[in-house]
């Protein structure tokens, strides 16, 4: 379940990254902001998992 929660958490993390640095810039603005914000989304899933789900 941890894994499936660090998964869902890092994706909608990236695809907003994604979105928000297309909006800012050109594709490498937006890939260094999904970067980013993936990594933010593992760190959300897992706290999330371990706050709610353990």
């Amino acid at each position: 379940m941890q894994k499936l929660c660090i998964f869902v958490a890092m994706t909608l993390f990236s695809y907003l990254g994604w979105y928000l640095g297309d909006l800012m810039g050109g594709f490498m603005t937006a890939f260094l902001v999904s970067g980013a914000l993936s990594l933010v989304g593992v760190w959300v899933g897992w706290k999330l998992h371990h706050s709610y789900l353990s």
